[in-house]
């Protein structure tokens, strides 16, 4: 799947918005694969942790989820649901819990993204931030990622380092 987003991020602009709006097209009528990805994969663990008790009560909302809904009890957000930073027609303050793994690297305005998804979680809820190390994931400082060529960010905690390494904690607060 890297390999595919890494030979279509190397193609003209005018191109990759065609491309997105066929991709957006079909998951909108239902074309979405049902794979079993990160979440799947991870259940086993969270379980054991305690994860899910802890954190995914009540009505959750997974963006960017790729079809592989983290609980059963999320609703899906991705491509064909509109831009991810907007979260447009979801209202304020309407779900407990709010997950996004892999997805703020892709985001253009990380703040605007941040925004909203706090906007859409209840006073007393969780949102649930899954993204990649800077140091750890890419091991390098500079921007295109060597994984992704959708990554717009980099991310450290407490630690910027301009144009490409955002300080997620200054993000959040």
């Amino acid at each position: 799947m890297n390999a595919i987003i890494n030979l279509l991020s190397r193609l003209p602009l005018p191109i990759r918005l065609v491309l997105r709006r066929v991709l957006y097209c079909y998951y909108r009528n239902g074309g979405r694969p049902k794979t079993s990805l990160k979440s799947t994969k991870a259940r086993p663990r969270r379980q054991r942790e305690g994860f899910f008790s802890a954190y995914c009560n009540g009505r959750g909302l997974d963006v960017g989820y790729g079809g592989d809904l983290l609980t059963a009890n999320c609703q899906g957000w991705d491509i064909e649901n509109g831009d991810a930073q907007l979260l447009q027609g979801l209202k304020s303050a309407s779900f407990d819990f709010v997950y996004s793994s892999h997805t703020l690297e892709h985001m253009v305005d990380p703040i605007a993204a941040l925004q909203n998804w706090w906007r859409v979680v209840k006073p007393s809820g969780y949102l649930i931030l899954y993204i990649p190390h800077r140091d750890l994931y890419e091991k390098k400082e500079r921007l295109p990622s060597r994984w992704n060529g959708d990554h717009k960010h980099f991310f450290l905690l407490e630690r910027e380092f301009p144009p490409d390494t955002k300080d997620i904690r200054a993000l959040i607060d």
